[in-house]
């Protein structure tokens, strides 16, 4: 009787050390306090009676599960196929899960120990079953696509509702391309696809919960962004991207590339502002409540190849050739990429995505970089354009028209270009040493003073260089002037009509339009100085008048030089139609006058008498013909009475 009241006694004892010793510490303590109180319950004694009749409970329970779960991880059947297994086999782990939880403290005892080895076996086999339904449910849920009706947008994954035609180049009417799913434009980016219904989205959440509980986070999160990584990657399929190397992009034909870049630039707007944010409100929703390294590292795996994708071509094109021609779709993708930043900084905001964030922060700097390099080729080509091109005519360059038209119309970019020029300048760098008078007129003037300004100040110093040297071809200092006046009048026209005007400013406006006036004073002159010369009467208009002898040698000669001039400037070229007449009536108002003048004193000399017309070339008003058949370029007829 005795042993058996102790034996009670100590069943006692074991029960208060098992129902507050929730530590192997606290359970020592306990057992060492009772040994204390009395001899009877020596620790010893205590010990194994607790670990021996504990270690049968446990087995017992384990046992238990075993059964349980081996009967779900040894079914064919998918288990979530019915909700009340999928219950029962979440309840079944959650209650081995809580088992291993409460006797792990006591894993020290020999005993606990072996048991838990088995309860780890165990939750490894729910685990590896765990991981294949989680694989199942991802495989079932199927692809999203968006409604257009119902998000009232412009965009469907699905593909074209007539099978026999082409949509963006890609044939349907049969192989492979037919079965891929062609995207149409996005009018509206404020949209959120539901990437799976909400039923798999919260058995997805319940596996992983309980995945992670048991420490089998890293393979929960493998599975989920394999599936999810190969919708993305096709998703950009759709959107018309192929997947290429840096050096394939760089090998491209320029007009390939140049459509590659306007898909690009659709598919990353549909990508950072739709795709990337429904994957990772779809990843938050999984793994809602679990530790933010979960979500935050299958985001990542799940996007990180579809944003390299987008990322590798922009690189390419940025490290690609620097041939003028690219500039605007060059700017057209560092536009794009500028305004997705914001999109790339909250999206990829977790410290997994900080490589691509500092990716995509290098190539929008190396896509600047690449506009400035453009910028430095144009004026490579305009120095290296050589002086012996010259046109016939005097007319206008087609450097001249290239240089013009082109600046112009990067000017509808101004406000990049001033971003990129003012991100891409050194405060301490000076403009090369041909461009520094252009370089000061331009910082002279506050109001216009920013480095595109100075930029195109520089372009058009070497512009008006090449020009002054292809000038030097023309052997007759009037053409020179003429060809000089066209390109310069051509200049300050494109100037002035454009954003070229308000950059370089209204004093490079006036200076050059001086300039133009000062070349028309130098054609006047180089052109029409002998002609005028002859006219001109020895003694002035009170003078004695000359003899027939004299009036007749001058008549000679002013026919020769006025033909020669009539004939050569019939040829030549003036484009604009307002400088063409500014011309004439100059030519005219100098030296119709001085030709009637000298008709009139020659009339007047007696020995001429009624027959004065015989001796007289071209009458005043042949001359006028004449001079406003100038400037034709080979189509004026340059005739008159002789």
């Amino acid at each position: 009787m005795a042993e058996n009241g102790e034996d009670k006694l100590i069943a006692v004892a074991r029960h208060i050390a098992k129902t507050l010793g929730r530590t192997e510490t606290m359970t020592d303590d306990i057992l060492q306090i009772f040994s204390a109180f009395d001899g009877r319950f020596s620790r010893d004694k205590l010990s194994d009676k607790l670990s021996d009749d504990d270690s049968l409970s446990l087995d017992q329970t384990l046992k238990s599960l075993d059964r349980r779960i081996k009967s779900f991880v040894s079914s064919d059947r998918p288990i979530w196929s019915d909700a009340a297994d999928s219950t029962a086999f979440l309840e079944t782990v959650d209650e081995l899960l809580a088992t291993i939880r409460e006797w792990d403290p006591m894993a020290a005892e020999k005993p606990i120990a072996a048991c838990l080895d088995r309860a780890d076996e165990l939750l490894q086999q729910a685990m590896f079953r765990l991981e294949d339904e989680f694989r199942a449910v991802i495989e079932q849920s199927g692809e999203s696509t968006f409604d257009p009706d119902r998000r009232k947008n412009s965009y469907s994954f699905d593909s074209g509702e007539d099978d026999d035609d082409d949509v963006d180049g890609v044939n349907n009417n049969g192989g492979d391309d037919s079965l891929i799913p062609v995207a149409h434009p996005v009018a509206d980016y404020d949209i959120v696809i539901d990437a799976m219904p909400a039923v798999a989205i919260s058995d997805l959440h319940e596996i992983a919960k309980r995945m992670v509980a048991a420490g089998f986070g890293k393979e929960c999160s493998h599975v989920y962004s394999s599936y999810r990584r190969e919708f993305l990657e096709e998703s950009l399929s759709r959107l018309g991207l192929q997947k290429r190397s840096i050096e394939e992009v760089q090998k491209m034909a320029w007009a390939d590339l140049e459509d590659e870049i306007e898909r690009w630039i659709r598919a990353a707007n549909v990508s950072l502002r739709i795709l990337f944010p429904s994957e990772r409100r779809l990843c938050d929703r999984v793994f809602a409540g679990l530790p933010s390294s979960v979500s935050d590292l299958s985001f990542m795996e799940v996007s990180r190849g579809a944003a390299i994708q987008l990322l590798n071509f922009t690189d390419a094109v940025a490290i690609g050739t620097r041939a003028p021609e690219r500039l605007f779709r060059v700017l057209d993708l560092f536009e794009a990429l500028r305004d997705l930043m914001p999109e790339f900084d909250t999206i990829f905001s977790d410290p997994y995505c900080g490589p691509l964030r500092s990716e995509a922060a290098t190539i929008l700097k190396r896509l600047g970089e690449a506009i400035r390099g453009i910028f430095m080729e144009l004026e490579n080509l305009i120095r290296r354009d050589p002086a012996k091109a010259s046109v016939p005519g005097g007319g206008i360059h087609p450097i001249t028209r290239y240089v013009m038209n082109y600046l112009r119309a990067a000017c509808g970019s101004r406000q990049t270009l001033e971003q990129v020029l003012e991100e891409n300048s050194s405060p301490n760098s000076n403009p090369n040493p041909t461009n520094v008078a252009a370089a000061e007129d331009i910082r002279s003037s506050p109001s216009t003073s920013t480095s595109l300004s100075i930029q195109m100040a520089w372009i058009m110093e070497l512009l008006e260089s090449n020009l002054e040297a292809k000038s030097k071809m023309y052997r007759d200092p009037a053409l020179i002037a003429v060809f000089l006046m066209n390109n310069n009048r051509y200049i300050v026209q494109k100037v002035r009509d454009s954003e070229l005007g308000a950059l370089l400013g209204d004093d490079w406006i006036r200076k050059h339009t001086t300039k133009v006036r000062q070349l028309h004073v130098s054609y006047q002159r180089a052109a029409w100085s002998k002609v005028l010369a002859v006219l001109k009467l020895d003694g002035g208009s009170n003078g004695p008048p000359l003899g027939l002898k004299s009036y007749k040698e001058k008549f000679k000669m002013f026919n020769l030089y006025f033909e020669e001039n009539c004939r050569a400037q019939s040829e030549w070229i003036v484009a604009d139609e307002r400088l063409r007449t500014e011309l004439r009536i100059s030519v005219a108002g100098n030296l119709v006058p001085a030709y009637r003048n000298f008709i009139g004193r020659f009339q007047s000399v007696p020995e001429v008498g009624k027959h004065s017309e015989k001796h007289i070339g071209y009458t005043v008003e042949d001359v006028e013909s004449m001079i406003n058949e100038l400037f034709r370029g080979g189509s004026g007829s340059g005739g008159g009475r002789k």
